[in-house]
């Protein structure tokens, strides 16, 4: 694997789905870059582990727990273990997820 990607070539749309593409995994943590068509959703779920949520590009709503975070480019969403989240993309919308150990 390389020690760095250009995470903008990697962002590809699926009509109506979600797409998402490993981009490393260490001892440490875990990071994926995931790609939601506009109009997607993912019901509420929680992780075990603490995440962070860079979104790239679009336009979304990222609920966490009772707030309501909007996803738009540059905005980074810190989760903690077992917190209730779901996502809805407005528009295409990516993001990477970084999941630490």
């Amino acid at each position: 694997m390389k020690s760095w990607q250009d995470i903008k070539k990697l962002i590809a749309y699926s009509e109506g789905g979600i797409l998402s593409k490993h981009l490393l995994k260490s001892s440490k943590l875990e990071a994926g870059l995931f790609c939601m068509a506009k109009g997607t959703k993912m019901s509420e779920h929680t992780s075990t582990r603490e995440a962070i949520v860079h979104v790239i590009e679009g336009k979304g709503v990222f609920k966490l727990g009772k707030e309501n975070i909007q996803m738009l480019p540059g905005v980074v969403i810190h989760m903690k273990p077992n917190a209730r989240h779901a996502l809805k993309a407005d528009e295409n919308t990516s993001f990477v997820l970084i999941l630490l150990n």
